[in-house]
């Protein structure tokens, strides 16, 4: 995995008790990067602090970071069940964090999408196999029905 973008931050959690209240998962400004990991073709926020992994997100498609002050953000992470905020030192710093965010949760929808398709021509239980190119014609089995089509050049 490589780092596409890093900045430093202050990194933050929610309070499990209250939902309410910041409790600080680092004592002073630490590296915060999206990654890409290319064998599970999935994008993440990970930060540490020393040897301790302070932030490990996976980003979904349907995940938010959302602007709540001039130089604080956060983002919910349902698979942590945790709320992960991020003080800045300056607004652009924030601002490039938020736009990164956007991006690869957008590309975090096309990998899905992609996935998903090849999921579907290839998942036996949908009985669907893919078109092969045999002497010319295109034939495809759709729930023991063969349908050929001839192709002329």
């Amino acid at each position: 995995e490589q780092p596409i973008f890093s900045a430093r931050a202050h990194v933050f959690q929610i309070d499990p008790a209250t939902k309410r209240n910041w409790l600080p998962a680092s004592k002073h400004a630490v590296t915060v990067s999206f990654f890409y990991d290319v064998s599970r073709s999935v994008y993440r926020i990970i930060s540490v602090g020393g040897t301790k992994a302070i932030i490990n997100s996976t980003i979904t498609p349907n995940m938010t970071f959302t602007k709540t002050s001039q130089k604080f953000g956060q983002w919910a992470d349902s698979r942590a069940n945790t709320v992960y905020g991020l003080g800045f030192s300056t607004e652009l710093q924030l601002q490039q964090f938020a736009d990164h965010f956007k991006e690869v949760r957008e590309a975090a929808r096309l990998a899905r999408e992609k996935s998903q398709e090849r999921f579907e021509l290839s998942n036996p239980a949908l009985n669907i196999a893919a078109p092969q190119v045999i002497t010319g014609r295109f034939q495809c089995k759709i729930k023991d029905t063969k349908v050929s089509v001839s192709v002329t050049d």
